[in-house]
């Protein structure tokens, strides 16, 4: 899940993850941000200038990194208020 917020933010796209403990040990939590923060790099030049807050569901560790790109990419296009078509 993504959150926007609104209103115009000027240069690269501002993210920020949260990771809650209900992942489990710091270990888990961890690798999802890695994961996430990953997804972001190879998504970056589609993602509109702004400031997102990226959470996710437990389920997301055990995603393939491909699907795991797309629903990201999906999440944030909504977040963003971009109705493009995604892959």
């Amino acid at each position: 899940m993504a959150y926007a917020q609104s209103g115009a933010i000027e240069g690269p796209p501002q993210v920020a993850y949260a990771v809650s403990k209900r992942f489990g040990a710091a270990v888990q939590r961890n690798r999802m941000r890695r994961r996430l923060r990953s997804a972001i790099d190879l998504l970056s030049g589609q993602i509109p200038p702004g400031a997102y807050l990226v959470t996710t569901q437990p389920e997301a560790l055990s995603m393939r990194f491909e699907e795991l790109i797309h629903s990201l990419d999906d999440c944030l296009a909504r977040a963003s208020g971009d109705r493009r078509e995604t892959k």
